[in-house]
């Protein structure tokens, strides 16, 4: 056995020191092992709460998918409607349209009607996924014993759209709105008509009609949109394209690009 005054100072600073680094090099090591093992975990939680996120923005109700269907059947009447509907110059114009089969007069609110629908706009090749809105307000006056009216919308410009998206609008007041003009050659012969940010139709037991809506309340309906494109905007989604078009919305966007059935005689 050598003693310890024998020993060469040098070699035993040298296995000290590697000892000390070899003892450091454990306890930083485990540290990354436990560094890793948090990241993947924080990764393996992002990747399931996409999933969630992803399934909840396909999930839409029945009531919402049954919205859809129906705003393309009005569309489709809309578009085969001869010398009876909107006209063609007045439709290629619009940037963005708005849909709400089945508006209802409210029996428990003082002359109110009340409904939901929905909008989308054009894009560089088609349109928009479409988001859902709603519309509330006193009475218009219904077309003559009629207790439901689908209504349509066309927006005229960009600016008018950014309205309807972004928050809650008084039809009249923060967006001017008028009533419509009829007929496959008809045109929008009132200054009013000519300036107005949306142009709004009625459609009763087959008939279209331009119906004044000033002083409806119309704004997204926030819910369904959260059911269809998660924490997207409607302005994101519409103008922005940031959300994809749930399945249900096929037949609605498919009606929107027809082109009109050709009509068969002059618009009187």
């Amino acid at each position: 056995m050598v003693r310890p005054d024998k020993l060469d100072p040098v070699k035993t600073r040298w296995s000290e020191l590697r000892a000390r680094r070899h003892g450091m090099w454990k306890r930083s090591g485990g540290g990354v092992s436990m560094q890793l093992r948090a990241t993947r975990a924080i990764v393996l939680a992002s990747v399931l709460s996409c999933v969630v996120v992803g399934t909840a923005r396909a999930d839409l109700s029945t009531a919402e998918q049954k919205r859809l269907s129906e705003a393309a059947a009005v569309v489709m009447d809309l578009r085969n409607s001869a010398d009876k509907g909107i006209p063609e110059d007045i439709w290629a114009k619009a940037e963005c349209v708005v849909v709400i089969p089945g508006m209802k007069k409210a029996a428990f609110i003082f002359g109110g009607e009340y409904g939901r629908g929905v909008m989308s706009c054009r894009t560089g090749d088609g349109w928009s996924a479409p988001v859902f809105m709603q519309l509330a307000k006193g009475s218009w006056g219904f077309q003559a014993g009629a207790e439901e009216i689908d209504l349509v919308m066309l927006v005229m410009n960009r600016r008018g759209a950014e309205k309807l998206l972004d928050n809650k609008v008084a039809l009249g007041v923060d967006a001017s709105v008028a009533a419509g003009p009829v007929g496959r050659s008809g045109t929008a012969g009132t200054d009013a008509t000519l300036r107005a940010e949306i142009l709004a139709y009625s459609r009763a037991r087959g008939l279209f009609a331009g119906i004044n809506l000033s002083g409806g309340a119309l704004q997204p309906d926030k819910d369904a949109n959260a059911d269809a494109y998660g924490a997207a905007t409607p302005h994101e989604v519409v103008l922005n394209g940031k959300g994809t078009p749930p399945a249900a919305a096929a037949a609605f966007l498919r009606t929107l690009g027809t082109t009109a059935r050709p009509t068969t005689g002059t618009a009187r």
